[in-house]
């Protein structure tokens, strides 16, 4: 007979190992569908490794590719962090590039670290107020804000498209459907000089450390983790239960925001109705892999671009789908949540007493 005994406490090796065993894990039962496909297993890792990590131009990659996905993980850990689950970053974030083009695209024109500053900002107010109506629908209605937060994504893009295709339509596109570009003061300069980094990395990396302090060392973030551990607990001891889920997504639309900031102002220069691959719903992903861990998403947001570019690689290389990074990255997911059952739970073999 087999049951599962919670552990008293988790024993810190196990706790910082698992999310390690877990990606191997899913990179060997990647290898079934790869062989299956015909292609040589050792070869087909040894191009993907190569192609995420061996070279300069993919090392950058990875670390452009990364970038959104540290906020977008951000933006769903702390959320999760308080049981508000937020699936709408990819809306946020678009809606975060909107704000971003609106206020960088020549409108008005000032001194770089001011108009950066105000593409930030901009991004930031906007996907924290997309994030505030599911929100208050939750906390007031009892909304179930994955339905909410999910469906504010296709109105947000179809928003794009009509912005696009119209205010914000670039009279020197030819008719192609993209915003005017991003004026020069208001580009996020460049890490590396020809490559695709840029200082959204900072951003986002300081984000991710802001956050970390935020939830474990100051009032309101003690708050956010009381209320997600019980929120009848946190109400009794007299924790404004509305106010810190407010904050809560607030915070959460933001960072989502700021990673649209990032594509629009830092990568492409101008926005168009296909700038995300799914960033936003990828960082769901990164967020799980971390444990909800704000420092654990930049580990796990640079696993899963080294995965996403890898398998690029490998595709042009052995002709192997590039959708294999779909499905390791799904795998690395069960991975880590049968790992987080074994961290919390211990398995015994036998009768209870016995």
């Amino acid at each position: 007979m087999i049951r599962l005994e919670p552990r008293g406490e988790t024993p810190r090796l196990l706790a910082l190992t698992a999310p390690v065993v877990a990606a191997l894990v899913a990179l060997a039962l990647a290898a079934i569908p790869i062989m299956a496909a015909g292609a040589p297993l050792l070869k087909a890792y040894q191009v993907m490794f190569e192609g995420a990590l061996g070279s300069r131009f993919a090392l950058t990659e990875v670390v452009s590719r990364a970038t959104p996905l540290i906020l977008t993980g951000l933006a769903a850990a702390i959320a999760f962090r308080a049981r508000l689950y937020n699936i709408g970053a990819e809306g946020q974030l678009y809606l975060g590039a909107v704000a971003a083009v609106a206020v960088g695209s020549g409108r008005f024109d000032g001194p770089p670290a001011l108009m950066i500053a105000a593409v930030l900002i901009a991004g930031a107010v906007a996907g924290a107020l997309l994030m505030l109506g599911p929100t208050l629908m939750k906390v007031k209605l009892g909304a179930d804000e994955v339905v909410t937060t999910l469906l504010l994504n296709f109105i947000v893009i179809l928003f794009v498209q009509i912005m696009i295709e119209g205010p914000m339509k670039d009279p020197m596109s030819l008719g192609w459907p993209q915003s005017e570009p991003i004026i020069d003061s208001a580009a996020l300069p460049k890490l590396i000089e020809k490559t695709r980094v840029h200082a959204g990395l900072i951003v986002a990396l300081v984000a991710a450390l802001g956050v970390h302090v935020f939830l474990a060392h100051t009032v309101p973030g003690f708050r956010i983790r009381a209320v997600g551990a019980n929120p009848a607990a946190a109400r009794f001891a007299g924790m404004s239960v509305t106010g810190t889920m407010l904050l809560v997504g607030a915070l959460s639309g933001a960072l989502a925001g700021l990673a649209g900031v990032g594509e629009v102002a830092g990568l492409k220069g101008y926005l168009t109705n296909n700038l995300s691959p799914g960033y936003g719903y990828a960082g769901i992903v990164v967020a799980m892999l971390a444990g909800l861990s704000p420092l654990g998403v930049v580990l796990a947001a640079f696993f899963v671009a080294a995965v996403f570019v890898g398998a690029d690689s490998m595709s042009r290389g052995i002709n192997v789908s590039s959708y294999i990074a779909n499905l390791i990255v799904a795998l690395a997911l069960i991975s880590v949540l049968v790992s987080g059952v074994v961290t919390r739970w211990r398995i015994r073999f036998g009768r209870p007493g016995g």
